[in-house]
């Protein structure tokens, strides 16, 4: 699968130029921007920033026809033309909007690879190229190289705010190398990362999964006595009965009849759960094997922007889902029989039980806090998942 992309152009002043002629990317992911800024340079000479989506012939990704806002950078152009390539005529609405987030400004990349770039300097690493990887309403991803190798710049949302604090936790107090390293943090939601070298670890199977799982265990359990640390410095509190609040208030306004049996016992599910004995930690938030990133030696956990104080089966069962039942299972088993030695007398097995229509609960919560914190241009992105994880937590409910 591909995607058609348009790109509405703007000047540095963000006047309209009008519409680069479209033409296809090989991804289909529509937040991934490398392949547009690429496509861009080769077919039609000119480099740009990609700002945000505008809109998209399909009601989510992937794939598609997608039209993006982008600036155009370098020399500037007058209307109608862009590096000598007849643009074509253009409606969009460039009326700013509360919830844009800086690097979907125009002028907010320029700025932010900036602060990346003095930064890195800074510490000795002079820039020698920059690319545009991604942009969304969830972050903004650059990578920058440097005599030393890459570094990463992310910029992060109000609502992903955590993120540094995690990872200055991480490798501070965590005692092993569970997350990337932290080279600077900025104002708007920057974040300066030296790079994890290897692979993101999508699709891979049980056995790396489980060496996943053992290390994350690692850094679950050196956090438990530190989550009233963790919470003071922002890391959002979802612990016992918080939880059922923060998914309640989360949902309001949204249809969650699919689901009322579920939300309606939701405080007795989650102090039930506390019975079970297993202490609150931190919880990664969206532990899949892509947020794993490395090789066969050395794994580090990635994009902790969904972090959180709570429960920790919350995290293996997000890394067991796509795994057919028998793996699934043994992975859970190893996972109860650690907690299990390191927590006497705690009912791992169960809590996974009563946290299985909850994970996807939370989800769906996780899922609404992004719609409430974006522009509607970019509701395509989320606006599905709600009703979807809504209804995995009845069906996990009636199981």
């Amino acid at each position: 699968m591909s995607r058609t992309v348009t790109l509405v152009l703007v000047d540095d002043a963000g006047r309209p130029l009008g519409a680069l002629p479209p033409f296809e990317v090989p991804d289909p992911w529509w937040q991934q921007v490398a392949s547009i800024v690429d496509g861009a340079r080769r077919r039609y000479g000119v480099d740009v920033a990609v700002l945000r989506l505008l809109d998209a012939d399909r009601p989510h990704p992937p794939g598609g026809h997608v039209r993006y806002l982008a600036q155009l950078t370098g020399a500037p152009a007058g209307p109608g033309a862009a590096g000598g390539v007849p643009l074509e005529p253009a409606t969009v609405d460039l009326a700013p909007h509360l919830l844009r987030q800086p690097w979907a400004q125009v002028g907010g990349p320029a700025r932010s690879v900036a602060w990346a770039i003095d930064e890195l300097r800074r510490l000795g690493r002079p820039v020698t190229a920059v690319a545009q990887q991604r942009t969304w309403n969830l972050s903004a991803i650059w990578r920058l190289d440097t005599p030393e190798g890459p570094a990463w710049l992310k910029q992060l949302p109000p609502f992903a705010h955590q993120e540094p604090t995690v990872l200055t936790w991480l490798a501070t107090g965590a005692g092993v190398e569970a997350g990337p390293v932290v080279l600077a943090v900025g104002e708007e939601g920057r974040l300066l990362l030296e790079d994890v070298p290897g692979e993101d670890l999508y699709g891979v199977g049980e056995e790396a999964r489980a060496g996943i799982a053992a290390a994350h265990h690692s850094v679950q359990l050196r956090s438990v006595g530190a989550v009233d640390r963790l919470v003071a410095a922002g890391v959002p509190d979802l612990r016992g009965v918080a939880l059922a609040r923060w998914v309640r208030e989360r949902l309001a306004g949204h249809d969650v009849s699919v689901a009322a049996g579920l939300l309606g016992g939701l405080d007795e599910r989650v102090r039930r759960l506390r019975d079970c004995g297993l202490p609150d930690t931190l919880v990664h938030g969206d532990l899949h094997p892509g947020n794993a990133r490395g090789g066969d030696a050395r794994r580090v956990v990635i994009d902790w922007a969904d972090a959180f104080v709570g429960h920790p089966g919350f995290d293996i069962l997000r890394l067991t889902e796509g795994l057919d039942a028998p793996a699934a299972a043994r992975l859970v088993a190893e996972w109860a029989d650690r907690w299990r030695a390191d927590v006497p007398g705690c009912q791992p097995h169960r809590a996974v039980d009563l946290l299985r229509p909850v994970a996807p609960l939370r989800l769906a919560a996780v899922y609404a806090m992004f719609l409430a914190g974006i522009e509607p241009s970019e509701h395509p992105y989320h606006v599905h998942d709600v009703p979807a994880a809504l209804a995995q937590a009845a069906a996990e409910a009636r199981r």
